[in-house]
């Protein structure tokens, strides 16, 4: 069986959540979510509340995980997920981040090609979310700077993988792999 990587990348707010569900609720089977995002306060738990209430219809089974990618994708394709929804690995790295502010881009390449590895063998289909960081000005503190370069190694290793790539501006996607 082919298994198919799409990655969805750009700004914040630009719609790459609304587009990737409707991207994983196009495949047959059931469809699994793997939240990255941790709740820390309650504008965050609002956006939780607000994205759980939007799948809620269409019977979306949720994994909440901030950093062990590989184990989630492992347990959405042994409950036989028809496709997975990764949002985000903007968050992933955060968490990563935060855990071990040393992280390097070495690092971070290793976990994302094991990560591809892992969805290789998973679901059929596999869509995961990024934010696109780098457009911007230069981050004014070294850890932000590192922040902007990890995310956008590990963009780099997923979509040179990827079977699609889009990228999202102002909620229109552009198909660009």
């Amino acid at each position: 069986m082919s298994r198919k990587i799409v990655l969805v990348i750009g700004g914040a707010r630009s719609g790459k959540s609304h587009f990737s569900e409707e991207l994983v609720l196009r495949a047959e089977g059931t469809p699994f979510y793997i939240a990255t995002a941790p709740v820390l306060d309650s504008e965050m738990a609002e956006r939780v509340r607000l994205h759980q209430e939007r799948r809620a219809a269409a019977n979306w089974v949720t994994i909440e995980e901030e950093r062990n990618l590989v184990n989630a994708i492992r347990l959405a394709a042994a409950e036989e997920a028809g496709a997975v929804l990764i949002d985000c690995l903007t968050l992933w790295i955060n968490n990563l981040l935060y855990e071990n502010p040393e992280l390097t881009e070495i690092e971070i390449t290793g976990r994302t090609r094991t990560l591809v590895e892992e969805l290789r063998k998973g679901p059929p289909l596999s869509v995961l979310v990024i934010n696109e960081v780098g457009l911007g000005l230069v981050p004014e503190s070294a850890l932000a700077r590192r922040f902007r370069d990890l995310s956008g190694r590990c963009a780099q290793v997923i979509a040179a993988e990827a079977d699609e790539v889009y990228f999202l501006v102002a909620g229109i996607a552009q198909r660009i792999k």
